[in-house]
Protein backbone atom coordinates (compact mmCIF):
# COMPACT_ATOMS: atom_id res chain seq x y z
CA UNK A 1 0.00 0.00 0.00
CA UNK A 2 2.70 2.37 0.47
CA UNK A 3 4.48 1.40 -2.21
CA UNK A 4 1.43 2.38 -4.07
CA UNK A 5 1.37 5.67 -2.61
CA UNK A 6 4.55 6.67 -3.34
CA UNK A 7 4.68 5.45 -7.10
CA UNK A 8 1.07 7.75 -7.66
CA UNK A 9 2.86 10.83 -5.36
CA UNK A 10 6.24 10.29 -8.00
CA UNK A 11 3.65 10.95 -10.94
CA UNK A 12 1.60 13.80 -9.27
CA UNK A 13 4.90 15.36 -8.92
CA UNK A 14 5.97 14.78 -12.63
CA UNK A 15 2.73 15.95 -13.67
CA UNK A 16 2.73 18.46 -11.81
CA UNK A 17 6.64 19.74 -12.41
CA UNK A 18 5.72 22.30 -15.50
CA UNK A 19 3.25 24.02 -13.45
CA UNK A 20 6.30 24.34 -10.60
CA UNK A 21 8.93 25.61 -13.29
CA UNK A 22 6.38 28.10 -13.90
CA UNK A 23 5.76 29.32 -10.95
CA UNK A 24 9.60 29.30 -9.81
CA UNK A 25 10.48 31.32 -12.86
CA UNK A 26 7.25 33.95 -12.91
CA UNK A 27 6.55 34.24 -9.58
CA UNK A 28 9.50 32.68 -7.76
CA UNK A 29 8.03 30.36 -5.64
CA UNK A 30 8.78 27.08 -5.14
CA UNK A 31 12.52 27.74 -5.74
CA UNK A 32 13.47 28.73 -2.13
CA UNK A 33 14.29 25.24 -0.08
CA UNK A 34 13.92 23.02 -2.51
CA UNK A 35 17.11 20.83 -1.55
CA UNK A 36 15.77 20.82 1.59
CA UNK A 37 12.60 19.27 0.21
CA UNK A 38 14.33 17.07 -1.63
CA UNK A 39 16.19 15.17 1.92
CA UNK A 40 19.40 17.38 2.39
CA UNK A 41 20.25 18.58 5.28
CA UNK A 42 21.41 22.25 4.70
CA UNK A 43 24.30 23.03 6.69
CA UNK A 44 22.78 25.12 9.31
CA UNK A 45 21.34 22.20 10.83
CA UNK A 46 23.51 20.04 12.57
CA UNK A 47 22.65 16.74 13.81
CA UNK A 48 21.72 16.32 16.88
CA UNK A 49 23.29 15.42 19.74
CA UNK A 50 20.71 14.98 21.81
CA UNK A 51 16.87 13.91 21.11
CA UNK A 52 14.44 16.61 19.84
CA UNK A 53 10.77 17.30 19.18
CA UNK A 54 10.11 17.84 15.79
CA UNK A 55 6.96 20.50 15.18
CA UNK A 56 6.01 20.24 11.87
CA UNK A 57 3.65 23.24 10.98
CA UNK A 58 2.62 24.47 7.85
CA UNK A 59 2.25 28.10 7.32
CA UNK A 60 1.66 31.15 9.39
CA UNK A 61 -0.75 30.56 10.80
CA UNK A 62 0.08 26.94 12.19
CA UNK A 63 3.42 28.41 13.06
CA UNK A 64 1.64 31.59 15.47
CA UNK A 65 -0.46 29.06 16.74
CA UNK A 66 1.92 26.60 17.83
CA UNK A 67 4.58 29.17 18.89
CA UNK A 68 3.02 28.74 23.12
CA UNK A 69 3.77 25.28 22.90
CA UNK A 70 7.27 25.27 21.73
CA UNK A 71 8.08 28.25 24.45
CA UNK A 72 6.88 25.59 26.68
CA UNK A 73 8.38 22.83 25.97
CA UNK A 74 11.68 24.57 25.46
CA UNK A 75 11.40 25.49 29.52
CA UNK A 76 10.12 22.41 30.55
CA UNK A 77 12.03 19.82 28.21
CA UNK A 78 15.85 21.20 28.19
CA UNK A 79 16.96 17.99 27.40
CA UNK A 80 15.56 17.89 24.01
CA UNK A 81 16.37 19.87 20.78
CA UNK A 82 13.30 21.59 19.34
CA UNK A 83 13.24 22.07 15.32
CA UNK A 84 10.52 23.26 13.52
CA UNK A 85 9.75 22.51 9.50
CA UNK A 86 7.40 24.72 7.45
CA UNK A 87 6.05 24.22 3.95
CA UNK A 88 5.62 27.69 2.97
CA UNK A 89 7.67 30.31 2.60
CA UNK A 90 6.06 32.95 4.87
CA UNK A 91 6.26 30.06 7.62
CA UNK A 92 9.54 29.60 7.15
CA UNK A 93 10.45 33.64 7.71
CA UNK A 94 8.10 33.88 10.59
CA UNK A 95 9.73 30.53 12.22
CA UNK A 96 13.31 31.54 11.84
CA UNK A 97 12.27 34.43 13.11
CA UNK A 98 10.99 33.56 16.45
CA UNK A 99 13.16 30.22 16.86
CA UNK A 100 16.52 30.84 14.72
CA UNK A 101 17.47 29.19 11.50
CA UNK A 102 19.47 26.88 12.97
CA UNK A 103 16.48 25.00 14.29
CA UNK A 104 14.16 25.35 11.18
CA UNK A 105 13.88 23.77 8.03
CA UNK A 106 11.49 22.83 5.07
CA UNK A 107 9.26 19.83 5.54
CA UNK A 108 11.00 17.34 3.01
CA UNK A 109 8.70 15.51 0.18
CA UNK A 110 6.86 12.67 1.26
CA UNK A 111 9.40 9.94 0.21
CA UNK A 112 10.99 7.37 2.58
CA UNK A 113 14.75 8.49 0.84
CA UNK A 114 13.41 12.44 1.92
CA UNK A 115 12.76 12.06 5.37
CA UNK A 116 14.94 9.35 6.43
CA UNK A 117 17.87 11.73 6.23
CA UNK A 118 16.00 14.15 8.88
CA UNK A 119 14.75 11.78 11.24
CA UNK A 120 18.27 10.12 11.99
CA UNK A 121 19.76 13.74 12.03
CA UNK A 122 17.50 14.77 14.57
CA UNK A 123 16.79 11.48 16.65
CA UNK A 124 13.16 12.92 17.65
CA UNK A 125 11.51 11.37 20.54
CA UNK A 126 8.51 13.04 19.45
CA UNK A 127 6.77 14.61 16.63
CA UNK A 128 3.84 17.00 16.55
CA UNK A 129 1.80 17.66 13.40
CA UNK A 130 -0.49 20.38 13.30
CA UNK A 131 -4.05 20.38 12.00
CA UNK A 132 -3.89 17.40 9.64
CA UNK A 133 -1.06 16.83 7.77
CA UNK A 134 -0.75 13.27 7.27
CA UNK A 135 1.96 12.05 4.84
CA UNK A 136 1.85 8.49 5.26
CA UNK A 137 5.50 7.70 4.70
CA UNK A 138 6.63 10.58 7.21
CA UNK A 139 4.45 8.98 10.08
CA UNK A 140 5.29 5.76 9.06
CA UNK A 141 9.21 6.13 9.03
CA UNK A 142 9.26 8.22 12.22
CA UNK A 143 7.12 6.01 14.33
CA UNK A 144 9.57 3.20 12.66
CA UNK A 145 12.26 5.52 13.97
CA UNK A 146 10.98 5.33 17.24
CA UNK A 147 9.22 8.92 17.87
CA UNK A 148 5.67 9.30 19.34
CA UNK A 149 3.40 11.55 17.16
CA UNK A 150 1.19 13.57 18.36
CA UNK A 151 -1.17 15.60 15.80
CA UNK A 152 -2.61 19.00 17.24
CA UNK A 153 -5.19 21.51 16.27
CA UNK A 154 -6.69 18.66 14.24
CA UNK A 155 -9.55 19.52 11.92
CA UNK A 156 -11.04 17.97 8.88
CA UNK A 157 -13.03 20.16 6.70
CA UNK A 158 -15.92 19.84 4.79
CA UNK A 159 -13.85 20.38 1.79
CA UNK A 160 -11.58 17.27 2.65
CA UNK A 161 -13.61 15.12 4.26
CA UNK A 162 -14.69 13.37 1.05
CA UNK A 163 -11.64 12.86 -0.09
CA UNK A 164 -10.35 10.71 3.29
CA UNK A 165 -13.41 9.07 2.91
CA UNK A 166 -12.24 7.62 -0.40
CA UNK A 167 -8.85 6.91 0.54
CA UNK A 168 -10.33 5.76 4.32
CA UNK A 169 -7.91 2.36 4.36
CA UNK A 170 -4.97 3.66 3.29
CA UNK A 171 -5.65 6.45 6.08
CA UNK A 172 -6.60 3.79 8.79
CA UNK A 173 -2.76 2.20 8.13
CA UNK A 174 -1.31 5.73 8.58
CA UNK A 175 -3.42 7.10 11.26
CA UNK A 176 -2.54 3.80 13.61
CA UNK A 177 1.00 5.26 13.45
CA UNK A 178 -0.56 8.26 15.53
CA UNK A 179 -0.36 8.29 19.39
CA UNK A 180 -2.54 11.06 20.34
CA UNK A 181 -4.82 13.73 17.99
CA UNK A 182 -6.06 16.68 19.97
CA UNK A 183 -8.80 17.89 17.93
CA UNK A 184 -10.53 21.70 17.86
CA UNK A 185 -14.43 20.42 17.82
CA UNK A 186 -16.29 17.11 18.93
CA UNK A 187 -17.36 17.28 15.00
CA UNK A 188 -13.87 17.23 13.90
CA UNK A 189 -12.65 14.34 16.82
CA UNK A 190 -16.25 12.18 15.13
CA UNK A 191 -14.73 12.75 11.63
CA UNK A 192 -10.97 11.74 12.68
CA UNK A 193 -12.66 9.04 14.13
CA UNK A 194 -14.71 8.46 10.76
CA UNK A 195 -11.73 7.72 8.55
CA UNK A 196 -9.98 5.48 10.99
CA UNK A 197 -8.08 7.01 13.90
CA UNK A 198 -8.35 4.71 16.94
CA UNK A 199 -10.78 6.20 19.36
CA UNK A 200 -9.09 5.89 22.18
CA UNK A 201 -6.26 8.06 21.27
CA UNK A 202 -8.83 10.88 19.93
CA UNK A 203 -9.37 13.65 22.59
CA UNK A 204 -10.94 17.63 22.01
CA UNK A 205 -8.75 20.37 23.68
CA UNK A 206 -10.27 23.44 21.64
CA UNK A 207 -8.98 25.47 18.61
CA UNK A 208 -4.71 26.79 19.79
CA UNK A 209 -5.72 29.54 17.00
CA UNK A 210 -7.84 31.42 19.90
CA UNK A 211 -4.91 31.41 22.28
CA UNK A 212 -2.52 33.64 19.77
CA UNK A 213 -2.30 37.00 21.31
CA UNK A 214 -2.82 39.97 19.24
CA UNK A 215 0.36 40.92 16.79
CA UNK A 216 2.53 43.94 17.75
CA UNK A 217 1.57 46.65 15.83
CA UNK A 218 3.42 46.55 12.22
CA UNK A 219 5.16 49.56 11.27
CA UNK A 220 2.51 51.07 9.28
CA UNK A 221 0.35 51.69 12.05
CA UNK A 222 1.12 54.65 13.88
CA UNK A 223 1.85 56.73 10.48
CA UNK A 224 -1.52 55.56 8.72
CA UNK A 225 -3.68 56.48 12.16
CA UNK A 226 -1.73 60.00 11.83
CA UNK A 227 -2.79 60.27 8.20
CA UNK A 228 -6.36 59.44 9.27
CA UNK A 229 -6.59 61.91 12.04
CA UNK A 230 -5.18 65.02 10.12
CA UNK A 231 -6.73 64.26 6.82
CA UNK A 232 -9.74 63.70 8.55
CA UNK A 233 -10.10 60.75 6.56
CA UNK A 234 -12.61 57.66 7.22
CA UNK A 235 -14.73 55.65 7.86
CA UNK A 236 -12.00 52.89 7.13
CA UNK A 237 -12.93 49.38 5.25
CA UNK A 238 -10.28 46.56 5.94
CA UNK A 239 -10.63 43.64 3.24
CA UNK A 240 -8.25 41.04 4.03
CA UNK A 241 -6.88 37.79 2.38
CA UNK A 242 -8.97 38.67 -0.43
CA UNK A 243 -8.65 36.01 -3.29
CA UNK A 244 -9.25 36.31 -7.26
CA UNK A 245 -12.34 37.10 -8.24
CA UNK A 246 -13.32 39.08 -4.86
CA UNK A 247 -11.49 42.14 -5.54
CA UNK A 248 -13.99 43.43 -8.63
CA UNK A 249 -16.64 43.37 -6.07
CA UNK A 250 -15.65 44.77 -3.16
CA UNK A 251 -14.17 48.16 -5.27
CA UNK A 252 -17.58 48.25 -6.66
CA UNK A 253 -18.66 48.11 -3.03
CA UNK A 254 -16.30 50.92 -2.34
CA UNK A 255 -17.40 52.78 -5.09
CA UNK A 256 -21.14 52.32 -3.11
CA UNK A 257 -19.57 53.85 -0.14
CA UNK A 258 -17.52 56.47 -1.68
CA UNK A 259 -20.61 58.06 -3.23
CA UNK A 260 -22.04 58.63 0.80
CA UNK A 261 -18.63 59.02 2.61
CA UNK A 262 -16.24 61.05 0.15
CA UNK A 263 -13.49 60.55 2.71
CA UNK A 264 -13.88 56.68 3.11
CA UNK A 265 -10.55 54.50 3.04
CA UNK A 266 -10.51 50.70 1.92
CA UNK A 267 -7.42 48.76 2.82
CA UNK A 268 -7.14 46.23 0.84
CA UNK A 269 -4.48 43.40 1.33
CA UNK A 270 -4.32 40.45 -1.12
CA UNK A 271 -4.04 36.54 0.41
CA UNK A 272 -1.09 35.81 -2.14
CA UNK A 273 1.72 38.47 -2.49
CA UNK A 274 2.31 37.00 -6.19
CA UNK A 275 -1.09 38.52 -7.43
CA UNK A 276 -0.08 42.26 -5.74
CA UNK A 277 0.49 43.19 -9.64
CA UNK A 278 -2.59 41.49 -10.47
CA UNK A 279 -4.44 43.81 -7.82
CA UNK A 280 -3.10 46.55 -8.89
CA UNK A 281 -4.16 46.08 -12.40
CA UNK A 282 -7.51 46.08 -11.25
CA UNK A 283 -7.53 48.82 -9.58
CA UNK A 284 -5.85 50.94 -12.10
CA UNK A 285 -8.97 49.96 -14.08
CA UNK A 286 -11.66 50.88 -11.72
CA UNK A 287 -10.60 54.48 -11.92
CA UNK A 288 -10.95 54.73 -8.36
CA UNK A 289 -7.49 56.52 -6.60
CA UNK A 290 -5.41 54.79 -5.15
CA UNK A 291 -1.84 54.01 -3.21
CA UNK A 292 0.67 51.25 -2.52
CA UNK A 293 1.92 50.69 0.84
CA UNK A 294 5.80 49.91 -0.22
CA UNK A 295 5.43 53.42 -2.29
CA UNK A 296 3.10 55.05 0.21
CA UNK A 297 5.03 58.65 1.54
CA UNK A 298 2.27 59.62 4.34
CA UNK A 299 -0.33 61.12 1.59
CA UNK A 300 -3.92 61.96 2.47
CA UNK A 301 -5.67 59.02 1.70
CA UNK A 302 -9.33 59.97 1.82
CA UNK A 303 -11.35 58.85 -0.78
CA UNK A 304 -9.20 56.41 -2.17
CA UNK A 305 -7.84 52.78 -1.62
CA UNK A 306 -4.50 51.45 -0.24
CA UNK A 307 -3.09 48.41 -1.70
CA UNK A 308 -1.14 46.32 1.36
CA UNK A 309 1.60 45.06 -0.99
CA UNK A 310 3.34 43.89 1.97
CA UNK A 311 3.52 40.28 4.28
CA UNK A 312 2.69 40.49 8.10
CA UNK A 313 1.12 43.54 8.17
CA UNK A 314 -2.38 42.82 8.07
CA UNK A 315 -3.35 41.59 11.17
CA UNK A 316 -2.13 44.81 13.07
CA UNK A 317 -4.21 46.91 10.35
CA UNK A 318 -7.34 45.29 11.45
CA UNK A 319 -7.31 47.78 14.17
CA UNK A 320 -8.16 50.62 12.10
CA UNK A 321 -11.30 48.88 10.99
CA UNK A 322 -14.66 50.72 11.41
CA UNK A 323 -15.56 47.34 9.07
CA UNK A 324 -13.43 44.31 8.38
CA UNK A 325 -14.25 41.90 5.20
CA UNK A 326 -12.31 38.61 5.51
CA UNK A 327 -11.84 37.57 2.14
CA UNK A 328 -11.84 34.09 0.44
CA UNK A 329 -15.27 34.20 1.16
CA UNK A 330 -17.24 35.59 -1.50
CA UNK A 331 -16.26 32.97 -3.26
CA UNK A 332 -15.96 29.38 -3.06
CA UNK A 333 -12.54 29.08 -1.41
CA UNK A 334 -13.84 28.23 1.99
CA UNK A 335 -12.69 31.42 3.88
CA UNK A 336 -9.69 32.51 5.82
CA UNK A 337 -9.54 33.02 9.75
CA UNK A 338 -11.57 36.23 11.14
CA UNK A 339 -9.65 35.87 14.69
CA UNK A 340 -7.52 38.92 13.94
CA UNK A 341 -10.03 40.96 13.53
CA UNK A 342 -11.61 39.60 16.80
CA UNK A 343 -8.68 40.63 18.46
CA UNK A 344 -9.36 44.02 17.86
CA UNK A 345 -12.83 44.42 18.90
CA UNK A 346 -14.11 45.31 15.12
CA UNK A 347 -17.27 44.94 12.72
CA UNK A 348 -16.63 41.54 11.23
CA UNK A 349 -17.90 40.60 7.38
CA UNK A 350 -17.79 37.34 5.83
CA UNK A 351 -19.04 35.72 2.16
CA UNK A 352 -21.21 32.68 2.34
CA UNK A 353 -18.26 30.20 2.02
CA UNK A 354 -16.70 29.85 5.07
CA UNK A 355 -16.56 25.76 5.44
CA UNK A 356 -13.09 26.05 6.05
CA UNK A 357 -13.25 27.63 9.32
CA UNK A 358 -17.61 26.35 9.83
CA UNK A 359 -16.98 26.07 13.57
CA UNK A 360 -15.44 29.30 14.71
CA UNK A 361 -18.05 31.49 11.79
CA UNK A 362 -20.96 29.56 13.36
CA UNK A 363 -19.82 29.86 17.02
CA UNK A 364 -19.60 34.00 16.28
CA UNK A 365 -23.02 34.41 14.28
CA UNK A 366 -24.85 32.72 16.95
CA UNK A 367 -23.06 35.01 19.39
CA UNK A 368 -24.38 37.93 17.47
CA UNK A 369 -20.21 38.66 16.60
CA UNK A 370 -20.08 38.55 12.68
CA UNK A 371 -22.20 39.30 9.48
CA UNK A 372 -22.63 37.26 6.36
CA UNK A 373 -23.48 38.49 2.72
CA UNK A 374 -23.18 37.80 -0.68
CA UNK A 375 -21.31 39.40 -3.97
CA UNK A 376 -25.24 40.50 -4.68
CA UNK A 377 -26.03 42.25 -1.32
CA UNK A 378 -22.47 43.37 -0.62
CA UNK A 379 -22.70 47.05 -1.02
CA UNK A 380 -25.96 47.33 0.67
CA UNK A 381 -24.48 45.60 3.78
CA UNK A 382 -21.45 47.66 4.20
CA UNK A 383 -23.66 51.39 3.83
CA UNK A 384 -26.31 49.75 6.36
CA UNK A 385 -23.03 49.02 8.81
CA UNK A 386 -21.77 52.17 8.54
CA UNK A 387 -24.75 54.20 8.92
CA UNK A 388 -25.26 52.27 12.66
CA UNK A 389 -22.61 52.93 14.71
CA UNK A 390 -24.23 50.87 17.32
CA UNK A 391 -24.46 48.34 15.46
CA UNK A 392 -20.88 48.19 14.24
CA UNK A 393 -19.97 48.29 18.20
CA UNK A 394 -21.81 45.54 19.31
CA UNK A 395 -20.87 43.37 16.37
CA UNK A 396 -16.99 44.31 17.84
CA UNK A 397 -17.46 43.29 21.35
CA UNK A 398 -19.29 40.24 20.44
CA UNK A 399 -16.77 39.24 18.38
CA UNK A 400 -14.06 39.98 21.34
CA UNK A 401 -15.79 38.36 23.84
CA UNK A 402 -16.73 35.11 21.61
CA UNK A 403 -12.63 35.02 21.11
CA UNK A 404 -11.79 35.48 24.85
CA UNK A 405 -14.17 32.85 25.58
CA UNK A 406 -12.72 30.29 23.31
CA UNK A 407 -9.26 30.76 25.39
CA UNK A 408 -7.54 27.66 26.60
CA UNK A 409 -6.91 24.94 24.18
CA UNK A 410 -2.89 25.45 24.99
CA UNK A 411 -2.66 24.35 28.39
CA UNK A 412 -4.85 21.20 27.46
CA UNK A 413 -2.93 20.63 24.32
CA UNK A 414 0.59 21.42 26.56
CA UNK A 415 -0.90 18.70 29.32
CA UNK A 416 -1.23 15.90 26.77
CA UNK A 417 1.99 16.34 25.53
CA UNK A 418 4.02 16.14 28.11
CA UNK A 419 1.85 12.75 29.62
CA UNK A 420 2.79 11.71 25.76
CA UNK A 421 6.26 12.46 26.19
CA UNK A 422 6.92 11.04 29.32
CA UNK A 423 5.48 7.86 28.39
CA UNK A 424 8.15 7.57 25.95
CA UNK A 425 10.33 4.84 27.57
CA UNK A 426 12.07 3.54 24.00
CA UNK A 427 15.46 2.48 24.09
CA UNK A 428 18.24 3.63 21.67
CA UNK A 429 16.94 5.51 19.02
CA UNK A 430 17.50 3.21 15.62
CA UNK A 431 17.08 4.53 12.42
Amino acid sequence: MYLLYSVLLAVALVCATPYWLYEMFRHGKYRRGLSERLGFLPRRIPPSTQPSIWVHAVSVGEVLALSEIIRQLRADSPKHRIVISTTTDAGQNLARDRFSAENVFYFPFDFKICVTPYLRALRPELVIIAETEFWPNFVRTAKQCGAHIATVNARISDRSLPGYRRWRTLLAHVLRNVDLFLTQTPEDARRLKQIGAPEGRVFVAGNLKFDVPAPAASPILSQLRSSFRYSSAGPVVVCGSTVTGEEPVLLNAFKAVLAQYRSAVMLLAPRHPERFDEVEKLLQQSNLPFRKRSTWNGEPLSGSVLLIDSIGELASLYALADITFVGGSLVPRGGHSILEPAQHGVAILVGPHTENFRDIVELFRQNGAVKIATADDLSRTFLELLANEDERRRLGEHAFETLQSQRGATKLTLDKLRALLQRNTREAYTA
